[in-house]
């Protein structure tokens, strides 16, 4: 599978696992909200610190490439995302959604460069 491939697969990942887990523990916000919020970033940490290692499997950690799989990763998350909180049920305007939510998403070209700097040393 070529790298651009392996890229655009794993963000994809890196979008239905927090979506999915989501959905489980979504009855919390009505109790808690704040700890749904702190819940799902932790997921969205969890997500990117388990994907970034089987992404680079058996291949030399690039920063460049982090970065840039990274950053992928957060376009995918924006596109698969603000359409269904923009124009679904929560009607979301884009302020609101990129303070409460897309923001978060930048965990993963963050946490991409961040760790392979570490893996390089």
């Amino acid at each position: 599978m070529s790298i651009g491939k392996r890229a655009a697969v794993f963000g994809l990942a890196s979008w239905v696992i927090p979506f999915a887990i989501s959905f489980l523990i979504f009855p919390l916000k009505r109790w808690n909200a704040p700890l749904f919020e702190t819940l799902m970033t932790l997921v969205v940490m969890a997500t990117a610190g388990a994907l970034f290692p089987l992404y680079f499997r058996g291949r030399a950690v690039s920063v460049r490439e982090a970065l840039l799989a990274g950053l992928l990763w957060l376009a995918i998350n924006l596109t698969m995302d603000y359409p269904m909180f923009a124009h679904g049920p929560m009607k979301m305007h884009a302020s609101v959604y990129y303070s409460h939510i897309g923001l978060a998403y930048l965990t993963f070209p963050l946490f991409g460069y961040f760790a392979s700097r570490l893996a390089r040393q």
